[in-house]
């Protein structure tokens, strides 16, 4: 991967990757183009961002123009919290993407990783009064982790992050009513597997709705006690990072330019 623009500040030297930058830069684009495969996003909005782990200051986030298929880890950008673009020059990015990202990262060092995507059935979902409902056994890894948050227009206006940030709390899936869906993660293989998760169920139970037939319910008590199994699994980095091995090998298969 060669990066050759000179850093914003002209008093600056050329910007040079660490080696953890370049394998999260890899990792990241590799998010995207499965996303992509996946139709989570088929236009130029959304976002993926993750922090940097060297500096915890700086993250990684896709430019403004490019669909998602496009993306590559050279054409990814490093930006701060100040807004500043770090590893490019003339990078244009969408308003409310930074300052909804930004304000996320910043505001939980715990985290490291923000997907946002307007995929159809999380829309679908996100637009009915009652929201999402688990009734099935692969949806149950969402019990207890999805927060809501009303829509107030494009996420642009940075006084809007402190209400998304209360609306998440400790969970790590956030449906944005009338908007999409929003999921984060101490590691970009958990948000991605959490996004996974909840497009799945939400295109699950949009197809239940339209059945029109009765829906059998899972019982509290049965939810709460698969919560209990599902809290030992997330102990261990398997628990998601097993599956993101799987993702990243498919975007391999799928297309390697992701790499360059």
């Amino acid at each position: 991967m060669n990066i050759v623009t000179r850093a914003l500040n002209p008093t600056e030297h050329p910007y040079t990757l660490s080696e953890a930058e370049r394998a999260l830069r890899i990792e990241l684009a590799a998010a995207f183009r499965v996303a992509h495969h996946y139709r989570w996003n088929l236009q130029v909005l959304n976002h993926i961002t993750a922090r940097l782990p060297d500096h915890p200051d700086r993250f990684l986030m896709n430019r403004y123009g490019l669909g998602w298929d496009e993306i590559t880890a050279s054409n990814l950008v490093t930006i701060d919290f100040e807004g500043r673009v770090l590893s490019h020059q003339d990078v244009k990015l969408a308003p409310a993407g930074y300052n909804f990202h930004s304000g996320i990262l910043k505001g939980r060092p715990d985290l490291n990783c923000v997907i946002h995507v307007h995929a159809t059935p999380g829309v679908v979902i996100a637009a009915t009064k009652a929201g999402l409902e688990i009734v099935d056994q692969s949806g149950c890894h969402l019990y207890g982790e999805i927060g809501g948050h009303d829509f107030e227009g494009f996420a642009q206006e940075e006084d809007e992050v402190p209400r998304i940030l209360r609306d998440l709390g400790d969970k790590h899936c956030l449906m944005m009513w009338n908007h999409g869906l929003l999921t984060v993660g101490r590691t970009l293989a958990e948000a991605f597997q959490y996004m996974r998760r909840l497009i799945d169920a939400c295109a699950l139970y949009e197809r239940l709705l339209a059945t029109g037939a009765e829906i059998r319910p899972i019982s509290k008590d049965v939810l709460d006690f698969t919560r209990k199994q599902i809290d030992e699994k997330r102990k261990t980095p398997a628990y998601s990072e097993s599956e993101w091995g799987y993702h990243v090998r498919l975007a391999e298969r799928l297309d390697p330019s992701f790499a360059e």
